[in-house]
This record gives C-alpha cells, sequence and structure tokens, in this order.
C-alpha cells in the first residue's frame, strides 16, 4: 500500500464518522417533516372543511332570515348549499381523530333535518315565522354546535401533534449531538492510531538523523514495506553510507579543520570577521556576532560598520594590511549596560594560492580600557603641566628681572648663567604651553574659530613668523602657492601652530644656505599644505611614530617631541590629513591637507 494510500485510510475513520452523522441528520429532519406533513394532511384539511361549513351555515341562515321579513333569498344560496355539501362529503372522508367520525355522522343527520327545515319555511311563507323559530333555529343551532365539534377535535389533534413533533425534535437533537460526539470521538481515535502507525517509521527516520547529525555516521534506519517511506529510507541509508566516506575522506578532514578553525576564532575574546573578495561576510566569531547584532553587517552601529568597511576596503584594494595610527583611530560604540566601548581596527590580507588576495580579516580590539588609560595620562599631565605653569611664570619673571638688573649689576658669568636659565626657562614654558594644548585638543575642550582665510595670507604670515629663526640659521624661506585657489575656513591662529612647527623643525634640521619650501596646492577637494627641507632625512623606523606624543624626529631636540602631535590634531579637526614624505640623506616633505568645502 502507497503512502498516500495510507494517509487516505488514516482519514477514513473521520469520513465514515461524517456519513454516520450526516445519515442520521437526514433521518431526523424526514421524521421532522413526516410530523408536520400528517398535521397538514390529516387535520388541517378538517379544520379548513369546518370553518367553511359553518361560513356556508351562517349564509345559509341569513337566506332563511331574508325569507323570514318577506325578502327574497340571496342569488348564492344554492351555491353555499352545494359549498356545504362538497365540505361534509371531504370531512366524510378524512376522519382521523377518535369521536371524529360520530361527529360527522350527527351532522350529516343535522344537515338532513335543516334542509328539511328550509324547505317547509320555503313552502310556507305565511308561516314563516313559525316555522324558523320551530324548526330552522333549533337546526341551525345543532349543525353550528356539530361543525364546532369537529373543529375543536382537529384543532385539539393539532396542537398535541405540534406538541408532539416539538418533543420529538429535542429529542432527536440530543441524539444527533449524542450521536456526532460519540461519532467524532470514534472517529478521531481510529485516526489517531492510524496515523501513529503511520508516523512511526518517520519517528524513526529522525531519530536517525538525530544520531547522524551527532557524528554517528554508523547509525541506520529500518522501514518494512515498499511504500514511499521505505524508498526514502532507503535513500536516506546510501546518503549516510555517502557522509560516512565523505568524513573518513580529505574532503572530511578539510571540514573537520574549518570547524576547528571556527572554534578557535571563537574562542579569541576580539571581535574577528573575515571577509571574501567580494567584501561578503565569510567567517564571523561569537564575539563580532553578538557585536553586530545577529552577525550581519547592516545590523552594526553606523561608526563600526564604516570602520569595517574602511579597513575591508583597504585590504581589498591592495593596499596591505590595515594598521591604526593610536587611540585616535578608535571608534567609540555606546551600549545600554557597559558604556562606551573603543574598539580598534587592524586587518590583514588573505592571499590565495597564486598570491592574489582573496579576503580580508578584520580584527577588532577592545581598547576599552587602554583608552581609559591614555585619558587619564593626558588629564594627569594637563594637571601638571597647569601646576607647574604658575611658578615657572615667577621663575622666568625672576629671571628677566635680574638680567634687567633690577637687584644689582651682574657678572659676565652670572649674566651668561642666567642668558642660560632664561633660554631653558621658555624652552620649558613652551613645552607647558603645549602640553596644555594637546591636553585640550584630545579632550575636546579647545573649540575652533574659523573664518574664510585666502591660503596666500596664511603661507605669509607663517613665513614671516620664522625669518628671523631662518636667518639667524642662514636658511632660506621660500613660497610656491598656485594660483587661482579657493578661500578656506580655517582657525588662523590654531593652524599657524601647525606652520610653526613645521617650518621650525624645517629649518633646525636643514644645513646652512640650504632653502626650506611652502608650497600649496589643489589635491582631491583639499588644499595640500607642504613644507620642504634638504635636511638628513627621517630613518623609515622613525615616521611610523614622528606623529606620536614625545617623539623626536631628528638628532637636534628642540622641545618635548609634543609639536607634531599638536598638528596633528589641529589638523584633524579641521577635518584633515598629515604625513610625511622622506628618504635619509635626501631631506623630508610634511605635508596636511584641509578641506575646501569646510563650514564656518
Amino acid at each position: 500500500m502507497s503512502f498516500r494510500a495510507r494517509i487516505l485510510l488514516a482519514q477514513a475513520p473521520l469520513a465514515v464518522a461524517l456519513v454516520v452523522v450526516a445519515v442520521l441528520s437526514v433521518r431526523t429532519i424526514g421524521a421532522l417533516g413526516a410530523g408536520a406533513e400528517a398535521i397538514l394532511q390529516q387535520n388541517y384539511r378538517s379544520v379548513l372543511a369546518a370553518q367553511r361549513m359553518r361560513g356556508a351555515l351562517e349564509a345559509l341562515d341569513r337566506a332563511a332570515l331574508f325569507a323570514l321579513v318577506g325578502h327574497p333569498p340571496p342569488p348564492d344560496t344554492d351555491a353555499q348549499r352545494q359549498r356545504f355539501e362538497s365540505e361534509l362529503a371531504l370531512e366524510e372522508s378524512n376522519i382521523t381523530e377518535v369521536g371524529e367520525g360520530e361527529a360527522v355522522q350527527a351532522l350529516r343527520a343535522q344537515w338532513s333535518e335543516y334542509v328539511a327545515a328550509l324547505a317547509a319555511l320555503r313552502a310556507a311563507p305565511d308561516a314563516a315565522r313559525a316555522t324558523y323559530f320551530a324548526q330552522t333555529a333549533p337546526a341551525f343551532a345543532a349543525l353550528s354546535a356539530s361543525t364546532s365539534r369537529i373543529l375543536e377535535l382537529n384543532q385539539d389533534a393539532m396542537l398535541l401533534k405540534s406538541e408532539h413533533a416539538r418533543a420529538t425534535a429535542a429529542r432527536m437533537g440530543t441524539v444527533m449531538i449524542v450521536a456526532s460526539l460519540a461519532a467524532l470521538a470514534l472517529g478521531l481515535l481510529a485516526t489517531s492510531l492510524l496515523t501513529a502507525r503511520l508516523v512511526q517509521p518517520l519517528q524513526r527516520l529522525r531519530a536517525v538523523a538525530d544520531r547522524i547529525g551527532g557524528g554517528d555516521f554508523a547509525a541506520r534506519v529500518t522501514v518494512e514495506g515498499r511504500d514511499e517511506l521505505a524508498q526514502l529510507a532507503t535513500t536516506f541509508n546510501a546518503m549516510a553510507d555517502r557522509l560516512s566516506r565523505y568524513r573518513s575522506s580529505s574532503l572530511g578532514e578539510l571540514l573537520l579543520a574549518q570547524q576547528a578553525a571556527q572554534a578557535a576564532i571563537d574562542s579569541l575574546p576580539d571581535a574577528v570577521v573575515v571577509f571574501d573578495a567580494r567584501g561578503e561576510v565569510l567567517i564571523i566569531n561569537q564575539s563580532a556576532e553578538h557585536l553586530l547584532g545577529g552577525g550581519r553587517l547592516s545590523n552594526a552601529d553606523p561608526m563600526l560598520r564604516a570602520v569595517l568597511e574602511q579597513a575591508r576596503g583597504h585590504v581589498l584594494t591592495g593596499k596591505g594590511a590595515f594598521v591604526p595610527r593610536g587611540f585616535e583611530d578608535a571608534v567609540r560604540i555606546a551600549t545600554p549596560g557597559e558604556g562606551d566601548l573603543y574598539f580598534l581596527a587592524r586587518a590583514t590580507p588573505v592571499y590565495g594560492e597564486e598570491g592574489g588576495v582573496t579576503g580580508a580579516t578584520v580584527a577588532l580590539q577592545d581598547v576599552t580600557r587602554l583608552h581609559r588609560f591614555d585619558q587619564l595620562k593626558n588629564d594627569l599631565v594637563a594637571t601638571v603641566a597647569h601646576e607647574v605653569r604658575t611658578p615657572l611664570t615667577a621663575l622666568r619673571m625672576a629671571v628677566h628681572l635680574l638680567l634687567e638688573h633690577a637687584a644689582g649689576p651682574l657678572t659676565d658669568r652670572q649674566a651668561d648663567l642666567l642668558y642660560a636659565a632664561r633660554e631653558e626657562t621658555e624652552r620649558l614654558q613652551r613645552i607647558v604651553e603645549e602640553l596644555l594644548d594637546l591636553a585640550k585638543l584630545q579632550g575636546g575642550r579647545m573649540q575652533l574659530t574659523r573664518r574664510p582665510t585666502a591660503p596666500r595670507v596664511l603661507v605669509d604670515a607663517a613665513l614671516d613668523a620664522q625669518r628671523t629663526i631662518a636667518a639667524d640659521r642662514q636658511v632660506v624661506l621660500t613660497a610656491q602657492v598656485a594660483p587661482g585657489l579657493p578661500e578656506i575656513a580655517v582657525d588662523v591662529d590654531r593652524l599657524q601652530l601647525v606652520f610653526a612647527n613645521l617650518l621650525s623643525n624645517a629649518v633646525r634640521h636643514s644645513p646652512p644656505g640650504a632653502p626650506v619650501t611652502l608650497r600649496v596646492a589643489p589635491h582631491d577637494g583639499s588644499l595640500r599644505f607642504s613644507v620642504t627641507d634638504e635636511g638628513p632625512g627621517i630613518p623609515p623606523e622613525r615616521r611610523e611614530v614622528i606623529f606620536e606624543k614625545f617623539s623626536q624626529g631628528g638628532d637636534r631636540p628642540g622641545g618635548a617631541g609634543l609639536g607634531l602631535s599638536i598638528a596633528k590634531e589641529i589638523v584633524a579637526a579641521h577635518g584633515g590629513e598629515i604625513g610625511v614624505d622622506s628618504s635619509v640623506g635626501h631631506g623630508s616633505e610634511f605635508w596636511f591637507t584641509i578641506p575646501v568645502g569646510a563650514k564656518v
């Protein structure tokens, strides 16, 4: 038997139950209809006959009264007599109740007497009054009573039969409810038993599938018969055989290796996302799945999604590994339970067998604690610098007063020492100011006051501020400004700090007689400012850290190593970028960009 036939067989008990209920319903409706039909055929016909006979009798009595007063009878008198005769004959043929036959016989006899009385009334017009009250009126009263008796008998019978039909309907309704519930219960029970037997092979198939899913590839399912389930079991067992062979093959080992790799990256605390060559997510660990909100890049925080796309694009476009520059590249994610979290994105390329980039692995390192430590360090440095500035100011004033002979004349040796002290206090003052400026920039407390400014004005002001130092070192300052450059919205005072740092470093590291050139040119929607010198250049290992705090660019220290870090923060606040191109022995070029379309 096929599986379809078994399904149909399992539904058969319900179908039988429905048939039984339908048959009972038909029989019940038929019985109720037969009762109503019997009432109509047996009693209602007699009721109509009695009512019609009474109407004809009243018409005949009116004709007798006309004769009594000397008026001719109505024209339908004979028709009413024939009507009474026909209805009486109909009643004589439709006797259905006990006592109705005797009442009809009496009615027939009384009708004969009433007809004779009417004939006598018509034959003796002179004695009509006496004849009417002596014969016609009593005969009319007897006939009227007999028709009323027949009418009451049939009406009472109709009422009893109606009550009987109502009781029968109520009884049959109860029977129908009980029969329907019983048929439904039996049908459901039989269907459930047949369905349970039907799904037993499916349950065995599911149990074996669970065992195979758990790694038991030796499990097999047994289903007897030749139906579709048996064929499915055979196919399933063949699939299990192939899976077992696949598990033992090298491809299966690769699958195990992939599972092990997935388990390895799941164990990493940092979020790891592996992209394919098209930029689609290939592998993701549990930390990244939680961070991205279900493992979908579209569900991630916009800032986190942007840094992921930036790192992915950097690698997939062939630019090599993506490495953050520092904590300033950390992306901040606001979470309801843990507060602000900070992540640094690092990306490395995935190479194929032929050496091409086939994907990118992006790791999001949680640097929240390190970021907080860095903030604490910055706050500490700013606090110390702020506390040092007050006594340093007093010290500078004292040195200046001594050099101005406010406390008396100085010897040459004392003057030399005080000049040296003044230079060091001035240098220390610059360091303190730089520390405070850097703290303000990194803490977001320094507000830029932008105004539209021509690039030529910025260049001239920057060169004028450094000409005295350049002249002392015999360095030539030159400018190259491209024509037709638009104005840019910048904080002139802050941007002059950038120029001062770049130009002073270039002058300090340039040999006497060498030029230092400040150039301005358009570059991808921005203006690119660059300072070129002919100094000793910067070694490659120093270029990566030269913009970090407390980093020196060469062998001639001139400050605390904060100038380039401050310049970087100021340029970043303007929405630009800063960098350096250098080669040892051939000078350096420090550059930064300022967007043209920045708003005031």
